[in-house]
């Protein structure tokens, strides 16, 4: 039963984040917000909604765990699978944009984040304040990069503009699915985990930091594999370390700053969030060895490769 209710929720999160977006682009249109900030924004946080609330349903139903676990393994995700399976389908190019700006925000977050939760074991209000900060700092850097080289056609794609003359009655009935969706998938979702880990003897780490994790990522691996496999333009190497930048700074960012997030598993610390720096650190080295600016075949293998042996450390530890 625990899996069904974690199924059903993963269902609901996907939902609700597809009805949230349309609904939140459709309204950034209605007070006349720039396709450009609205692609890099609005569209952002809605589809970071699912994560956000699946993080703060677990820490206000007391399972740090599951909290901390859903971000660092989502992170984990996007890079050892995601892109792993994707560049082993077709080859990824990287633009200097990876390497002088998200590359290095996705780094300092991802140290800032160890250090926080090393030195007082809690992600606290400040933390989350901190964080959220660096986010919104960030932001403000990438929209000016964009409009001064004036990339406005590569950074929205994700918006649609037939958005534009949605009718404000379907707007706010897509924004009522899109929140309950999330609400009701978020808390089957929690709950299904909370459950397997008990009829499984598995501890509710080990559960968030794979099937959560795998679960909440299912929808871009699988956009990602169809573009791919029809030689269309997969999803970018920008669109998974932006992904990993809101998950750290407006996922974690938000939840401490409702709900402080302890850490109660020492093994997020000493094994799963240096899995996260490692895979976020080889991004660099991959990107210009052996051949410059391009993520293949053979590195899309090395990184599922390393993912499935994250993957099935994780459930030897069992703890």
């Amino acid at each position: 039963m625990s899996v069904i209710w974690m199924l059903l929720g993963l269902v609901l999160l996907v939902v609700g984040g597809e009805f949230l977006v349309r609904s939140s682009v459709a309204l950034s249109f209605k007070f006349n917000i720039s396709k450009l900030v609205i692609g890099m924004t609005v569209v952002s946080f809605a589809t970071s909604a699912p994560e956000l609330l699946v993080s703060l349903q677990a820490a206000l139903d007391g399972s740090p765990d599951i909290a901390l676990g859903n971000v660092i393994g989502s992170n984990i995700a996007n890079i050892g699978l995601v892109l792993g399976v994707t560049a082993f389908i077709s080859p990824l190019a990287i633009d200097k944009d990876f390497y002088l700006l998200n590359w290095p925000m996705m780094m300092l977050l991802s140290v800032a984040l160890y250090v926080m939760l090393s030195t007082g074991l809690l992600l606290d209000f400040k933390e989350g304040l901190a964080l959220m900060l660096a986010l919104i700092l960030f932001l403000f850097i990438l929209i000016r990069r964009s409009k001064k080289a004036g990339k406005m056609s590569t950074d929205t794609d994700e918006v649609d503009v037939t958005l534009q003359t949605t009718s404000n009655f379907k707007v706010i009935v897509w924004l009522l699915i899109g929140a309950a969706a999330l609400y009701f998938g978020s808390e089957w979702l929690v709950v299904g985990a909370k459950d397997l880990a008990t009829t499984l003897g598995i501890s509710e780490r080990v559960i968030s930091v794979t099937m959560v994790a795998i679960g909440t990522s299912v929808p871009e691996l699988a956009a990602s594999v169809i573009a791919a496999l029809k030689k269309e333009k997969a999803i970018s190497l920008g669109n998974l370390i932006g992904s990993n930048i809101f998950n750290i700074a407006s996922v974690l960012g938000l939840t401490a700053m409702i709900h402080p997030i302890p850490v109660n598993n020492p093994n997020i610390l000493s094994q799963d969030i240096f899995w996260m720096l490692g895979f976020s650190a080889v991004l660099l080295p991959l990107a210009f060895l052996p051949k410059r600016l391009q993520l293949g075949r053979y590195k899309g293998g090395l990184l599922l490769g390393a993912y499935i042996l994250f993957v099935y450390l994780a459930f030897m530890g069992n703890n």
